[in-house]
């Protein structure tokens, strides 16, 4: 059962990064070209959300049914998967929640488009920087490699 958690967890990340680019992308071009926020823009934005969400319930499944929890955190590669990714992906997950949130509050489509841009932006920047910190924790792991 691990293993097939695992495997789904380090599958479903692509669709996330997926998902989460061509919304930031299509989120910039809307707000810097002054475009009309579409129930397009919506469903991605929440789709994006969704997948995000399935991610981290994964992900966290993954961390008690491991005893993750239980690592010893004066080692790197514990430290990172007891403490840093676990904060960081959570951390991740809020910041496309409420840059969702905060597109559906918005008055016009500017706003809308800026708030996914800024939120999404920050979350994607904090999930790379967290996949830099696991290689940089464990060599033996790729960006690209599923495991």
């Amino acid at each position: 059962m691990y293993q097939i958690l695992k495997s789904a967890h380090s599958g479903w990340r692509y669709l996330v990064l997926i998902l989460l680019v061509i919304a930031l992308i299509q989120a910039l071009s809307g707000w810097l070209g002054k475009k009309p926020y579409t129930e397009g823009n919506r469903k991605l934005n929440v789709f994006t959300l969704i997948s995000a969400h399935i991610q981290l319930l994964l992900g966290l499944i993954l961390y008690f049914m491991n005893d993750w929890y239980k690592v010893d955190s004066s080692i790197a590669l514990g430290r990172y998967w007891k403490m840093e990714h676990i904060s960081m992906m959570i951390f991740a997950v809020i910041l496309i929640t409420v840059g969702n949130a905060r597109s559906k509050k918005g008055t016009d489509a500017v706003v809308k488009h800026r708030s996914v841009a800024l939120y999404f932006g920050l979350a994607l920047l904090l999930i790379i920087a967290a996949i830099v910190a696991m290689v940089n924790a464990d060599p033996s792991r790729s960006f690209f490699g599923v495991s």
